[in-house]
């Protein structure tokens, strides 16, 4: 638009009614939100920038495509741009990225989330798991202090596969032996008193010592004390790497007890398994394969470090071009 008649549109915006104002505003906010996005995607990768194909720091812009700058390694040749290598690599409708993780923190089931965004609920569920993908690995580098491990169990779900490997369950169904089985996915949920949480899905039936060793003993300071209940992976676990061990007989009716280092009990972590429980519902299902990104969006949302979308954006990009 020409500048004469830019200034003559804009001279008329007072004499809009409400509905016409909104109109104006609903039709203006994908291009304000491109913006935005884009500023926040040169401000978290112009610093250390490099090409993701062969790491090298030398580079030349190279002309733009969808709506990004591109640029040109000056080693392998090849051109990138500031999403190539990151889970929003080919996602369009850029200007509807933050009102979409808007939803996101609000924890607003595909359909819904489509439609405040006015977008297809396939496009809701595909962003869902994109912007996700990073914020799965957004954990504490060590649990300190006192640290509560224990599990929690779900049913194993493959909703949305086109082959199942078992007999189809109507509306989620139950399984068809008691107890904890290999019917049922184990979330091992650690946690210390400030509140850090790791958590992982260790695969299904009871949690063994090899997989304690593998997601939770990166995890612990040399000096925590682990508290858990009494299943003896646990204790064996605590044994091989020398790391101090409290267990809390619950079967026996042991809730609580005083120790050296403060209460001996397992209640946090337990009530972080109801949080997730709850926080579940709604969701009418979470595919097995799926389970490790609603663990981290859980993890994001309980912690209340993630207080906008600039933010959880920024955690979704996360520093691929800059990694060493």
């Amino acid at each position: 638009m020409k500048a004469p008649c830019f200034r003559e549109w804009f001279a008329a915006l007072p004499a809009l009614n409400q509905p016409q104002r909104l109109q104006v505003l609903d039709a203006l906010r994908p291009a304000a939100g491109l913006h935005e996005v884009l500023a926040l995607i040169e401000q978290c990768r112009s610093p250390g920038r490099r090409c993701p194909h062969c790491r090298c720091e030398r580079w030349n812009r190279h002309g733009h495509a969808n709506d990004l700058q591109r640029y040109r390694c000056f080693s392998c040749r090849r051109t990138f741009n500031d999403l190539t290598g990151t889970p929003l690599a080919r996602l369009r409708l850029k200007g509807k990225w933050l009102d979409y993780l808007e939803t996101l923190r609000a924890s607003r089931p595909v359909r819904a989330a489509a439609d405040e965004v006015k977008v297809h609920r396939n496009t809701a569920f595909r962003w869902r798991h994109r912007f996700l993908d990073r914020v799965k690995e957004d954990r504490p580098a060590r649990l300190s202090g006192i640290a509560e491990a224990d599990e929690m169990f779900i049913l194993e779900s493959q909703k949305g596969s086109r082959k199942l490997d078992r007999p189809a369950r109507k509306r989620g169904g139950t399984a068809s032996r008691r107890g904890i089985s290999r019917e049922l996915d184990c979330i091992l949920v650690a946690r210390d008193r400030s509140r850090q949480t790791v958590d992982t899905v260790t695969g299904r039936g009871p949690v063994s010592k090899v997989q304690l060793e593998r997601h939770l003993l990166p995890f612990l300071d040399r000096d925590v004390l682990l508290v858990t209940d009494a299943n003896a992976a646990y204790r064996a676990f605590a044994r091989a790497h020398g790391i101090a061990h409290q267990a809390v007989n619950a079967s026996a009716g042991e809730r609580l007890r005083l120790g050296p280092q403060g209460p001996i009990h397992v209640q946090n972590v337990n009530a972080y398994h109801g949080r997730l429980r709850e926080w579940l519902m709604p969701f009418h299902g979470v595919a097995s394969r799926y389970l490790p990104n609603y663990l981290g969006w859980r993890r994001m949302l309980d912690g209340g470090n993630i207080t906008s979308a600039d933010q959880l954006f920024r955690l979704a990009v996360g520093p691929i071009h800059s990694r060493r």
